[in-house]
């Protein structure tokens, strides 16, 4: 299966980075019917087809996923998308 693993640096207290993933993880949600629980600093999220977390320390952002074989070829602009959305609200 393929996987995403991107790391982004970030200079915002914890509390603020984590309600950040919270309202990136809310519109996730509506968009893409994607389901997220968090456990401790990190965010599980799953839907048929992609599973992974997002995990929030003080002074980064990890986001790991692992796809299905449907989403394989989607990849790239999935990464692609997500690196925009870090960019957005980690830069």
């Amino acid at each position: 299966m393929p996987s995403i693993d991107i790391h982004r640096t970030h200079h915002l207290p914890l509390p603020e980075a984590r309600a950040v993933v919270d309202k990136v993880a809310a519109r996730m949600h509506e968009k893409f019917d994607l389901a997220g629980r968090w456990q401790g600093d990190t965010l599980h999220f799953s839907r048929p087809g992609v599973n992974g977390q997002i995990a929030v320390s003080a002074d980064a952002i990890r986001v790991r996923a692992e796809l299905g074989l449907l989403l394989a070829p989607l990849k790239g602009m999935v990464e692609q998308e997500i690196r925009r959305k870090l960019d957005e609200h980690f830069a």
